[in-house]
């Protein structure tokens, strides 16, 4: 039996006749798409190469993940935050790092008149006990003011379970003492017409006494920014939203917008984050919940990170906590301690979380030079309000 020698050659020809595009029919259309893509691409690396560049004392990295976030991968960002955090839990027990409470010989003195006119701080109960030494005593900072202390500090564990962690409080004096101001970042609320913006302004810093963090980014938020009558970036101030008021006499207020604060002719600003932590001098029910949108679709609530609050005392003073390794029950549980009655999340992560006072030599003005960490595992340094930012923050002044 002979087999054709030219059954091979036929092959090839009936392959290129069924062939439903020849090679020369394919360049075209590939190198459209591939333009096109180029086209495309274009712009979000023009946008890349401006975030990675802004002004600013913030990582590269960091940089890099929240252009991914504002550019539609907040969902992939969120679940990788949520896995690294989740394998990197604080462990249960041990003891706080030497030297992160610092010891004390002085006693907690109570002084009923003073503290009932909020001139200072009531006496911290704590949350793991026994109490370290030195743990949960108020120590005052910075320059005193007509002979008072217009800030005061404390460190203590923030969980009975987590006991190496440990939180920082702030408690300062909003009624008589000191003034409190919104500052706008160059990106959050957006803008650049605010009356008072980033970076502090050498105009306020002979009065400055300190500086931290403000809430999650206006998309996140769940809520407002609200200044001298404009809205940050159209959004519009949420009904039952955690809302920081700040008034023109340079007072504050903490409440769910529209019940317990609203938009009155006295008030100069007002910053919205989530729902209210602490009300009524209670912690609100939902906080261990599996329900994390309700404080952020960032982490979730049971995700123990570093996380920011600010709470109002009875006697309409302020207070401010920051930790690392806290769940939000847990951060409600540390501004409850601190002395809130009503009290609200602020940003949350590493790399968002700071509050810096400063005690300047003579008549020099506040400055990075000065400036010292809340709590000393805090990561950005003093200098981060004294360089464009961009997000919002807040401002104690000497009133």
């Amino acid at each position: 039996m002979k087999i054709s020698q030219d059954r091979p050659e036929q092959n090839v020809t009936m392959s290129k006749r069924i062939s439903p595009i020849s090679n020369k029919k394919l360049k075209k259309p590939l190198a459209i798409a591939a333009l096109i893509l180029l086209v495309l691409l274009i712009p979000l690396g023009f946008s890349l190469s401006e975030a990675l560049t802004a002004p600013g004392t913030l990582p590269l990295s960091i940089r890099a993940v929240e252009w991914v976030r504002s550019n539609g991968g907040g969902p992939i960002v969120s679940l990788a935050e949520k896995t690294w955090y989740s394998l990197n839990a604080p462990p249960k027990g041990g003891k706080p790092p030497a030297g992160l409470i610092p010891k004390t010989n002085k006693k907690i003195t109570t002084k009923p008149q003073l503290e009932s006119q909020g001139l200072i701080p009531y006496p911290i109960k704590t949350i793991a006990t026994p109490p370290l030494p030195g743990e949960g005593q108020w120590r005052p900072v910075g320059k005193p003011i007509h002979g008072l202390y217009p800030i005061y500090i404390a460190d203590f564990r923030s969980s009975k379970v987590y006991t190496s962690q440990v939180a920082a409080v702030a408690w300062m004096n909003t009624k008589t003492l000191t003034s409190v101001h919104l500052a706008a970042g160059y990106k959050e609320p957006g803008g650049t017409n605010w009356p008072l913006m980033s970076p502090i302004p050498a105009s306020i810093r002979p009065n400055l006494l300190a500086a931290f963090n403000s809430g999650f980014r206006l998309s996140a938020a769940r809520g407002g920014f609200y200044y001298n009558g404009t809205l940050g970036r159209g959004t519009p101030l949420t009904p039952g939203a955690a809302s920081l008021v700040f008034y023109k006499n340079g007072t504050v207020n903490i409440g769910s917008w529209g019940s317990q604060v609203s938009l009155t002719p006295n008030v100069e600003a007002v910053r919205q984050n989530l729902s209210l932590l602490v009300n009524n001098s209670k912690l609100v029910s939902g906080l261990r919940s599996s329900n994390f949108q309700r404080w952020g679709a960032t982490l979730g609530n049971q995700v123990r990170v570093w996380r920011s609050g600010v709470g109002i005392t009875a006697q309409g003073d302020l207070v401010y906590a920051a930790g690392p390794g806290m769940s939000v029950h847990a951060l409600a549980n540390v501004l409850l301690h601190a002395g809130a009655v009503r009290a609200m999340e602020l940003d949350i992560n590493t790399d968002w979380v700071n509050y810096f006072y400063f005690n300047p030599a003579g008549s020099q003005p506040a400055g990075p030079s000065n400036g010292h960490r809340l709590l000393s595992t805090m990561l950005r340094p003093p200098l981060r309000y004294f360089q464009p930012t961009a997000r919002d923050f807040v401002v104690l002044l000497k009133r």
